[in-house]
């Protein structure tokens, strides 16, 4: 049987979990280790990406950074997550205020470090990613529009932080026949910013009782529930756009798959929003983009399978 003690300790780990959100970490490396090996670099063997140690570096700066970020994030919104997710809240308030902000500035420390090993200007990146976040969990997300986009900015830059590694080590003569790989990850980028935004814009819906108490100014509050959702079905619109890019110009192997059904999902997810009023229906549309989001990390696999055991040039069509 555990003592109190311990059984404190192991809540408070839970906690600190929760807080960091430590479910979302293993599948933003798992996103990046498969974006470089089957879009960035898909001539190398997939075990020399996972061996290449400055690669882990930057993927584990990334991780640990947006861990930080999550706990800041809480920081600030703590007020409102009471209204807004009370069981989370309650779990998260187990660990200290403190704690939290010790833990913040540890991880942004050992970020800065790991990404400093890998170079000077991993390290500036690493600099201005930790600053953003700060940034917009302190200021940016209290306001319409530029709160919404920063959100779903940052979570996408991780990517940009792969594409510019492996950019780093080829010459500048080399970068144009690397073109094609920068096209297909800012296309897929793309898509996945189009779908945080919405997905942010949602979570706006859903927290629309506990934003209005703590004074942020999102959009349902500026400009209505109908306003938000129009703009939601423009974002789902251009959509089109980048998977016509990477379906139509580059060769995505049977992910192309995984776009089709996406705009299946999508349209009834737009049938049902038109339909929903209440934070139990946003939730469950919120919980549909979470799936393909995570979806679309694991279909990346589906570009090419053989580059798992040898490389293979992605090459136009």
């Amino acid at each position: 049987m555990l003592s109190r003690q311990h059984k404190l300790l192991v809540m408070k780990i839970v906690s600190l979990f929760s807080v960091v959100r430590g479910y979302n970490i293993p599948i933003i490396v798992l996103a990046q280790y498969l974006s470089a090996i089957f879009i960035l670099a898909p001539e190398k063997r997939a075990l020399d990406i996972l061996l290449d140690f400055p690669l882990f570096l930057i993927v584990f700066a990334s991780a640990i950074t947006i861990a930080s970020g999550y706990i800041i994030n809480n920081f600030y919104d703590s007020q409102k997550d009471l209204i807004n997710r009370p069981n989370k809240s309650m779990l998260d308030r187990l660990v200290s205020q403190k704690t939290k902000l010790t833990v913040y500035f540890t991880l942004n420390f050992i970020a800065a470090l790991m990404a400093l090993i890998v170079s000077w200007r991993a390290f500036l990146f690493f600099s201005a990613y930790i600053f953003l976040i700060w940034f917009y969990s302190h200021k940016i997300k209290k306001y319409a529009i530029v709160g919404n986009l920063t959100a779903a900015f940052l979570a996408v830059l991780p990517f940009f932080a792969i594409l510019l590694y492996f950019y780093n080590k080829v010459s500048f003569e080399e970068i144009e026949n690397h073109m094609d790989h920068f096209m297909v990850i800012s296309a897929h980028a793309v898509f996945l910013f189009l779908l945080l935004l919405i997905r942010e814009m949602i979570k706006d819906l859903e927290n629309l009782k506990g934003d209005l108490a703590n004074g942020y100014k999102t959009i349902p509050i500026l400009y209505g529930e109908n306003i938000s959702k129009q703009i939601i079905t423009v974002l789902s619109i251009l959509t089109v756009f980048p998977v016509y890019v990477l379906i139509n110009i580059y060769d995505v192997g049977f992910m192309d798959i995984y776009f089709y059904i996406c705009f299946i999902v999508l349209i009834f997810f737009l049938m049902y929003l038109w339909k929903s009023n209440s934070k139990g229906q946003y939730l469950l549309l919120h919980n549909v983009l979470k799936f393909l989001i995570v979806a679309g990390v694991f279909c990346i696999i589906l570009i090419n399978p053989s580059v798992l055991w040898h490389g293979r040039n992605l090459l136009l069509k």
